[in-house]
């Protein structure tokens, strides 16, 4: 499929198209035309009739629809960070963790879930204790923390003792007081 063909034509059901029509079509778009494959990729990779292997592949071109999307956020950067990070958890608890690929590392997601956020976990504890207090894009970043934390109760699981996970763990306790 030519890329000329996706231009001309709206993409209507992107479900039905193979991983190299689809990632063709990832490297021509943007905009919401990047949200459709990213959904329709997904949609692929949660579905247990395909291999693992295949799944993991799907679920990858999934993430490159999203970094695509994220060169152009425009203050959907957490929204789009915290789609990835549940995605990857998927991947790992469903799919199994992958030392050798970045994106199916539990240690990886960690590093990346902490350099997320903005806030550290005693700034974050104090703003939440007194949250309808405060202005309102202040409880929208302690918001965003709470969604970019999503993942952390199935994430901790996977990692050894070290300050990584300590972190994490106070994440998750921090997290139920966010608003």
């Amino acid at each position: 499929m030519s890329s000329d063909t996706h231009r001309e034509e709206p993409a209507s059901d992107l479900s039905t198209w193979t991983v190299d029509q689809l990632q063709a079509f990832i490297h021509d778009v943007c905009g919401q035309q990047l949200e459709t494959a990213r959904v329709a990729a997904q949609g692929h990779a949660y579905n247990s009739s395909h291999p693992q292997k295949v799944r993991r592949q799907w679920a990858k071109l999934s993430l490159l629809a999203s970094r695509r999307m994220f060169d152009h956020a425009d203050g959907r950067a957490a929204r789009l960070a915290q789609q990835e990070f549940m995605l990857r958890m998927w991947v790992i608890d469903r799919l199994g963790p992958d030392d050798t690929d970045t994106d199916w590392s539990p240690e990886a997601l960690a590093c990346d879930t902490l350099d997320a956020l903005a806030f550290t976990p005693p700034h974050a504890a104090g703003l939440a204790e007194s949250w309808r207090d405060l202005p309102t894009e202040q409880i929208r970043e302690l918001r965003r923390h709470k969604n970019l934390t999503a993942h952390l109760e199935s994430l901790v699981d996977y990692l050894a003792p070290g300050p990584a996970r300590e972190q994490l763990l106070t994440w998750t306790a921090i997290r139920l007081l966010l608003p």
